[in-house]
């Protein structure tokens, strides 16, 4: 009886458990984890930022994204310059290899959403299109985490 239960429990177990897919896909393109940060009342800009995995074996580039949200939105790189931390736009967009992962995530490549149209309230989802330069184009949902979070809330193994 004990081990019955106990297979019980474990088959309800593996069914309750999210599924470790991507969050959304289009072609060879896996999108994952897109969020974003709560913003101040008064703030005018604000970060995005997703993990992006290309499953096939050309690259592809995510050039624009696109967000109601704001009246304009570009891929930023911050990177250290010597003790100075600089951001600046990436014209060309972020290349996405064959077999790779490419995060964008705080200190590192994001999302610049600038002239914010309303802040970004916790647990809210922000409407953004990510832009790519073969796989076209996808309209995903960015949860917004509490002010200053380093990650998207990861569920408990």
């Amino acid at each position: 009886m004990f081990i019955r239960l106990l297979s019980l429990t474990a088959a309800v177990a593996v069914l309750a458990t999210p599924a470790w897919a991507a969050d959304y896909k289009l072609g060879s393109l896996e999108i994952d984890q897109p969020w974003t940060r709560a913003t101040p009342p008064t703030a005018k800009a604000g970060g995005g930022f997703v993990t992006i995995t290309n499953k096939g074996t050309t690259p592809d580039r995510l050039i624009a994204v696109r967000s109601a949200a704001s009246d304009k939105v570009e891929i930023h790189e911050m990177k250290m310059d010597g003790n100075v931390m600089r951001m600046r736009e990436l014209d060309k967009g972020v290349e996405i290899p064959p077999g790779a992962t490419v995060a964008l995530k705080p200190g590192g490549y994001h999302i610049m959403f600038m002239e914010l149209k309303a802040p970004f309230a916790k647990d809210a989802k922000v409407p953004v299109t990510l832009v790519f330069e073969k796989a076209g184009s996808i309209d995903v949902a960015m949860a917004v985490q509490g002010m200053g979070a380093a990650a998207p809330d990861q569920p408990k193994h």
